[in-house]
Parts: structure tokens; C-alpha cells; sequence
């Protein structure tokens, strides 16, 4: 049994699939790549049992087989050699694996591909569509806020809201929380699932630019699929917490600034702040922003002062600046809108800009100010 393809080619589909591969496989056969020749076409799988992404392309194939084949040692390879055709022939007795190149032959040991866990088929499921432009924009703006506390399993994957044509990804670690909004979506389905954050950092680097993605999903599952990719990832059962009730919904005290000067000013001065806290202190006022940090062990301290608009009472409140800096990274208009009612009370980020296409509101809680 043997097949020929395009180095470069195969190699571009299984560094996509290789993300779904785990650094500590529950089943040896875990660390290998599934090839599956069917007419003509590979299919190339590859699975942690959470997460699986399966891709295809076309081969010259002389047989229909299926292979298990290392992972490692095949994407090495691949990645030493420059383009050009390369042959893999299969021994069918003992799935021993021969590749040939110009350069010359490779021989690696391969498994039976029919002992590799069968994965997840999408059968009674609800599906909507949505372009893959705004499903990447949701996942980028939302997935880096989501928690790494495996005692809060619900905060480790982005929430996601389907009410017909709405989607709404909800992303919070209890220090900072995104709400991402679309009407850009196509279905007649309302439900709530929670997507692990491991699928949807896949999933953002296989997206293609602007296609169309068809979202599947039942209690257990959901199946993204565009082009000749198809990505399954169990999805978190777990109750996600009531991100409403956290949203401050009177705050009197409003701050227009521009968003690069406000984001570059916040990664200096948090060089002085305190490094377990990273407590910068902003003092606003009427047309004037002051953002200052000090680490009182080090006797470092830091002021910047910076023009912005302000309806409200002076104010003086703290945050982290790491988390501040990276929320301002992730919104991309000019200006945005900060919003406050008290010292105590967490803050709302907006961009000014109107979109109709998208909302997208973000909450930062304040620090303690030390007095």
C-alpha cells in the first residue's frame, strides 16, 4: 500500500492537526497522526479524546487503508526536508512505514490506524452558521480572559449564548470579563454551551480568513466544520455563573482616552508598580488622566499624565495593569470609553466607535488602593 504527496502540503495540514494532540497521551496510540485513504483522499486525524481535528486532501493512492503514524518523528521529518513529492509505502503485515524522497528513504514503525479511538460523529445535533470572520473575532477578543483554575471548570471555557440569530461569548476569570456580541449568525436554535479554551485556540489558528463555519452541537459536543476541516471538542458540563449580576450597570463617571497612548502609558508605568499586584493608580479629573505606580520595596515610582475627556467627580481608582494593558490590546478602535461609579466597584470598557456588526463590553476589577 503506498500513496504519494506534496511535502509541503501534507506538512501544512498536520501542523494544524498536530494541536490536538496532548503532551501526556491517555492511550500510546494517541501520539500518532490517523491516515485514512478513501478514493483518493487522505484524511488525517488526530485526537486527545477531548479535542479532535480531522482535515483532508487529495493523494495519489493505489489502495484504501487506514495507518496510524508517529507524530513527532513524521512532522521532523517533514519540516527538514524542502518541498518536493515524497512516497509512503505501508507494510500491510506489520504497519512498518517507508518514506521516500529525492533525498533518499526514511523507515519509522507505525500502528494499526484500527485500534485509534473512533471520534465523536455529529448525529442529533442542533446547527447554525456563522462567518468565520466574526467567530474569530469573537474567539480573539474573549479567550484570553478566560480563568486557568481547573477548581472552576466553568471559567476555563468561553460561554457561548445562541439565541437565534445573536451570539454572545462570555469570557471571565473573576478579575476581568469580556462580552463579545454578533447578530451575524444564521439559525433557528437558543442554547448555552460552554467550549474549552484548548478547542478554541485551535480553532482561531485553522479559521480561515473569511468562509463559512457550520457550528454543531448536542449536550455533549460541538463540531466545528469549514473547508476540508472539521474540529469535535467536548464541551465543559458545568453551570456557568451569572455574568449580569457583576456588570455595574449605573456609572455616572465616564473617561473618552485615546486607547494606543492609554495602553503604551500603562506597560511603562507598570514597570515601577509592585510586581505582585501590578497596581497602577489612575486620577482623573476634567480633561486630565494620571496614571502612577510605586513599589515601596524597591523605592521605584512612576507618573504619566495624559489628556482625556471626563464627565463625572474626580476620581482616584487602582487596577492591575497587566490586565488593563491587555484588554486595550484586544480592542482595536481608536478611543475608548471607561466608565465608573466608585473606587470599589469594578470598570467597563467600551471602544466608542459604534459597530452594527458586533458589541463587545469589558470589566476590569479595581485594586485596593494603598493609602
Amino acid at each position: 500500500m503506498k500513496f504519494s504527496v506534496s511535502s509541503t502540503e501534507l506538512l501544512k495540514q498536520l501542523q494544524i492537526a498536530s494541536g490536538a494532540i496532548g503532551s501526556n497521551p491517555v492511550l500510546p496510540i494517541l501520539e500518532d497522526f490517523l491516515f485514512k485513504i478513501e478514493n483518493k483522499v487522505l484524511s488525517i486525524s488526530a485526537s486527545d479524546l477531548e479535542t479532535s481535528i480531522s482535515t483532508s486532501m487529495e493523494v495519489l493512492a493505489d489502495d484504501d487503508f487506514t495507518v496510524a503514524i508517529p507524530a513527532k518523528i513524521l512532522l521532523e521529518t517533514l519540516k527538514a526536508l524542502p518541498q518536493q513529492p515524497v512516497t509512503f509505502t505501508i507494510n500491510e503485515e506489520n504497519f512498518g512505514i517507508e518514506i521516500t524522497s529525492s533525498y533518499g528513504k526514511y523507515k519509522l514503525a507505525g500502528e494499526n490506524g484500527a485500534d485509534y479511538p473512533t471520534l465523536p460523529e455529529a448525529d442529533t445535533v442542533d446547527t447554525v452558521k456563522i462567518n468565520s470572520q466574526f467567530l474569530l473575532e469573537a474567539i480573539n477578543k474573549s479567550v484570553f480572559a478566560t480563568s486557568n483554575d481547573e477548581l472552576r471548570p466553568a471559567m476555563t471555557g468561553v460561554y457561548f449564548q445562541i439565541d437565534l440569530n445573536k451570539l454572545i461569548c462570555v469570557a471571565t476569570d473573576a478579575h476581568k470579563l469580556v462580552k463579545y456580541a454578533t447578530h451575524q449568525l444564521a439559525g433557528d436554535v437558543s442554547t448555552t454551551f460552554i467550549i474549552p479554551k484548548k478547542a478554541l485556540n485551535l480553532l482561531k489558528n485553522a479559521l480561515p480568513s473569511n468562509d463559512a463555519v457550520t457550528l454543531s452541537f448536542n449536550k455533549a459536543n460541538a463540531f466545528f466544520s469549514f473547508g476540508t476541516m472539521n474540529l469535535v471538542c467536548r464541551l465543559i458540563d458545568a453551570r456557568y455563573p451569572d455574568y449580569n449580576a457583576v456588570i455595574p450597570v449605573d456609572n455616572p463617571n465616564s473617561m473618552i482616552v485615546n486607547r494606543a497612548d492609554f495602553q503604551n502609558s500603562l506597560k511603562r508605568i507598570a514597570i515601577y508598580a509592585n510586581k505582585t499586584t501590578n497596581q497602577v493608580v489612575l486620577e482623573i479629573s476634567d480633561k486630565s488622566l494620571t496614571v502612577s505606580a510605586q513599589d515601596l520595596d524597591f523605592s521605584n515610582e512612576a507618573t504619566e499624565q495624559m489628556s482625556c475627556t471626563f464627565d463625572g467627580s474626580p476620581l482616584r481608582i487602582a487596577f492591575n495593569a497587566k490586565f488593563l494593558a491587555e484588554m486595550l490590546g484586544v480592542l482595536d478602535t481608536e478611543e475608548v470609553r471607561m466608565e465608573f461609579s466608585t473606587p470599589s466597584r469594578a470598570g467597563i470598557l467600551t471602544p466608542v466607535e459604534e459597530n452594527n456588526d458586533r458589541e463587545i463590553l469589558m470589566l476590569v476589577m479595581p485594586v485596593m488602593l494603598n493609602n
